[in-house]
């Protein structure tokens, strides 16, 4: 039977299995990778899956410490083919669990710090985004997909932004998507972009109501709460 082929894959590496020079070597192959922080923290609440070399602190039981590892393959390769290439460069036991990436590429990212929506329930440890390693210019924008109502949804909240921070044009908004955009869950501005560039119009309308507050200040509409209808 003909194996399954895709593009995008998820390993496991263990530190005592691949060579001190691994990072170096893995960046060699010419693929987009992204490997997670070192996973030290994951807890292993079930006890019937507890096994005697588990790693045990403070009378908890946590994996066995590892990293998760996204590779992107050039054409579609088989499983065996990754599996293969990754043993003929770190080593015959350096990589564990070699399977296709089955939902999106950007839930495995998430993935990588447990912020992905079924570890955020499942109360994971949380790693560090920064720890985060990109080699051969891996980026994440080029996987994520958007349909229709997140499409809309993020207009949304980027016109509420520029409404509630008075955000008067493009440059402020790159600047507070910069500074501020992980604490409203805003992607890259490159994703915004897309998004916004079909609907300069409106954008463009938002902003110049934050300029005409600027320059003459906010008017204040008094409306009759019976019918609706502006006072003068």
């Amino acid at each position: 039977m003909a194996k399954d082929k895709a593009r995008y894959f998820t390993f496991l590496l263990y530190p005592e299995s691949i060579p001190t020079d691994w990072e170096q070597k893995l960046e060699l192959i010419g693929v987009p990778i992204a490997v997670s922080p070192i996973h030290d923290m994951d807890e292993k609440t079930d006890k019937s899956k507890w096994v005697p070399d588990d790693v045990v602190r403070n009378g908890k039981h946590y994996k066995k410490t590892h990293y998760h590892v996204i590779y992107v393959a050039k054409n579609p390769v088989t499983v065996d083919s990754v599996r293969k290439r990754i043993q003929r460069t770190l080593g015959i036991q350096s990589v564990a669990k070699v399977q296709i990436v089955v939902r999106s590429v950007e839930s495995m990212y998430l993935y990588l710090t447990h912020e992905s929506k079924d570890a955020i329930e499942k109360h994971k440890h949380k790693y560090s985004k920064s720890d985060i390693m990109l080699l051969n210019n891996f980026d994440i924008d080029r996987y994520i997909t958007l349909d229709v109502e997140d499409k809309d949804d993020m207009l949304n909240d980027v016109c509420d932004l520029i409404d509630d921070h008075d955000i008067a044009n493009m440059r402020e908004l790159r600047r507070f998507v910069r500074l501020h955009g992980a604490e409203y869950s805003l992607p890259s501005m490159k994703i915004i972009n897309s998004v916004l560039r079909a609907h300069t119009g409106l954008i463009r309308l938002y902003f110049d109501a934050v300029y005409q507050e600027r320059r003459y200040g906010r008017q204040d509409i008094d409306v009759d709460k019976e019918t609706g209808e502006i006072q003068d």
